[in-house]
């Protein structure tokens, strides 16, 4: 039913946690498509070995070519009515599966949004700078979560982190792809930009063009955690500079025959800002 891809590369520290949390899920009808993306630590030795213990996880190795391509390979291996995506230095709630999967049958929802614990990844961040361990997660377990189902989720999705212009606890929250638990055919062969970092944009831009129902969950059900040696902590400036620049072209393109009210929507809450951070980083070049 479940359909999780983990891009994979040169985390061995942290994969178990992801892969464990996998395991940990109240809701067992799932297969996690794991992408070795080159690896040259021990974490292609971790994919196989998770792979021998449960037929579940499905080992894809490939050559290096960065985090949207390793999302694309898995994309192109994946079998669920339901997809998310977990980045492998990152862990999910043990019942994130379960009430997204009750939600989205319950509403007919195309995709259902949650949070990430924010507590968690402030807590990460002073213990790494301190040269502390992980901290230890605490979950909390859900009955009856308040939820909001919307036909437009243009009225609630915004890059800013604080919207003027929504009820704050109900805004989707910018545009990571991990946030969300998506039916498979809304996002089928919507492909992410290979080589660049902020693929998230692009990709997510194009996804809520097909999104006619959304469930919004205000609850914590990812674990982020602050890798610096992840893909986009570790990239230089210029990079991120023509990685932007690319992001926002390819944005435009798609939303050109976009409806008018989509596309304004869109420009007002993902665009600008979007191309306010351009400038930003440009200027600091």
């Amino acid at each position: 039913m479940v359909s999780v891809i983990v891009p994979i590369y040169n985390v061995e520290r942290y994969l178990r946690r992801a892969l464990d949390s996998i395991l940990s899920q109240t809701y067992k009808d799932w297969e996690a498509i794991l992408v070795d993306d080159g690896s040259t630590d021990g974490s292609s030795l971790i994919v196989e070995e998770y792979a021998r213990r449960d037929n579940r996880f499905k080992a894809v190795h490939k050559p290096n070519g960065g985090l949207s391509d390793a999302r694309n390979a898995g994309m192109e291996q994946i079998s669920g009515e339901f997809l998310i995506f977990l980045d492998a230095d990152d862990f999910l709630h043990p019942q994130l599966m379960e009430l997204c999967l009750e939600a989205s049958q319950r509403d007919n929802s195309d995709m259902v949004a949650f949070t990430y614990d924010r507590s968690y990844r402030t807590f990460g961040i002073i213990r790494h700078f301190l040269h502390l361990g992980d901290p230890t997660p605490h979950f909390k377990y859900y009955k009856q979560p308040p939820y909001l189902v919307t036909d437009n989720i243009y009225d609630y999705a915004t890059e800013y982190s604080s919207p003027k212009d929504i009820e704050k606890r109900w805004a989707v929250k910018h545009c990571q792809v991990w946030r969300c638990m998506y039916k498979t055919y809304a996002i089928r062969g919507i492909k992410f930009i290979k080589g660049i970092n902020y693929e998230d944009f692009p990709w997510w831009s194009e996804v809520l063009l097909h999104i006619r129902r959304c469930t919004i969950l205000n609850l914590p059900l990812y674990f982020y955690y602050p890798n610096p040696q992840s893909y986009i902590l570790s990239a230089n400036q210029s990079h991120k500079v023509e990685s932007l620049r690319k992001g926002i072209e390819v944005a435009k393109q798609v939303y050109s025959t976009a409806p008018e009210a989509k596309l304004r929507a869109w420009k007002r809450n993902f665009l600008l800002p979007f191309e306010k951070k351009l400038q930003k980083k440009q200027n600091s070049k």
